[in-house]
């Protein structure tokens, strides 16, 4: 599965980081076990060395990824090693089971073993005594002749018992060890069977780890893609706005000069009309008090006046 050259740089960034915390762990843990050789337990220091161990193994797993994040941007090398660890978990837990069956079955067959051992040891106390007793019946050959038939008769029949019982207690181990070997082989045909399953289990699983990388994969692509498209329209829009910002301000200016012009007009207007007002007033008062140029004219009209009074007279 590929990633993006970002995501990838940001994953190997975090992987370093945990690489380098994993260092000074593993250099923590070096010092603490040097430090607690002698006075720390056997099973500290197992776990103490183990969990080193753990450490270095990740921080290992961890350069790797790093640099194959770095140079193919994938993570195919955790997924290898993510399978691996789940074979290997299933392959230890199997050999466990198994190991832990012929353990069973090899403590049976030690116990089985034990009793025809103390049976034997019966056997040869038996033999032992017989043995005794036929000292004895030697030293006193005339006083015990009969009891001596006896005795060696029930020895004898004592021995063929004892005989008896062993063959059949052989017989029943060796029913008992070909029933464990039937019981063994079955089991690792079972074992294989399982095995098998499990690998084609595996390879179903890995099948689908495989399209499901695909699809994401392609959905991925699509994602891109729709964000593209909207980016690209993002620009567009925002060219839209910048060239429309442009024309209002454009027609915002030309809206400001308009009313600047109409309020210039306005007020030169508004200055004749009261220019004109003023004039106005002023020529009413010279007129009315007959200053500057219409003094002269009323002189003039009033001389006229009088010398058509006197030619009215006159006629």
């Amino acid at each position: 599965m590929c990633l993006s050259r970002i995501q990838s740089l940001r994953l190997a960034a975090v992987l370093e980081d945990c690489s380098d915390q994993l260092d000074i762990l593993g250099h923590a843990l070096t010092v603490q076990i040097n430090r607690e050789r002698s006075s720390a337990a056997p099973q500290e220091e197992a776990r103490l060395t183990k969990l080193k161990r753990d450490c270095q193994h990740i921080s290992q797993q961890m350069s790797e990824l790093h640099l194959e994040l770095e140079e193919k941007q994938s993570f195919n090398c955790l997924l290898q090693v993510v399978g691996e660890e789940e074979q290997k978990k299933m392959a230890e837990n199997m050999k466990r089971e198994a190991k832990r069956e012929l353990e069973r079955r090899k403590q049976i067959i030690q116990r089985k073993e034990e009793e025809l051992q103390q049976k034997t040891e019966k056997l040869k106390d038996m033999q032992q005594l017989t043995k005794d007793l036929r000292h004895q019946l030697n030293e006193q050959p005339s006083k015990i002749e009969n009891r001596k038939k006896l005795v060696e008769k029930s020895i004898e029949l004592q021995l063929q018992k004892t005989q008896k019982e062993t063959s059949q207690a052989e017989k029943l181990l060796e029913d008992q060890l070909e029933l464990l070997k039937k019981q063994l082989k079955q089991e690792v045909r079972v074992h294989e069977e399982s095995k098998k399953f499990l690998q084609n289990r595996h390879e179903e699983l890995q099948l689908q780890l495989q399209q499901w990388q695909q699809r994401t994969k392609q959905m991925l692509q699509e994602k891109e893609q729709q964000l593209n498209n909207v980016r690209c329209k993002r620009t567009v829009n925002l060219d839209k706005l910048m060239e429309m910002r442009r024309k209002y301000r454009e027609m915002e200016q030309v809206v400001v000069e308009d009313r600047e012009e109409q309020e210039r007009l306005r007020q030169q207007q508004a200055k004749a009309r009261a220019a004109t007002k003023l004039q106005a007033w002023w020529r009413g008062c010279m007129v009315r008090r007959g200053l500057g140029s219409f003094k002269k004219a009323e002189e003039s009209k009033k001389g006229k006046k009088k010398k058509e009074g006197k030619k009215k007279k006159k006629k």
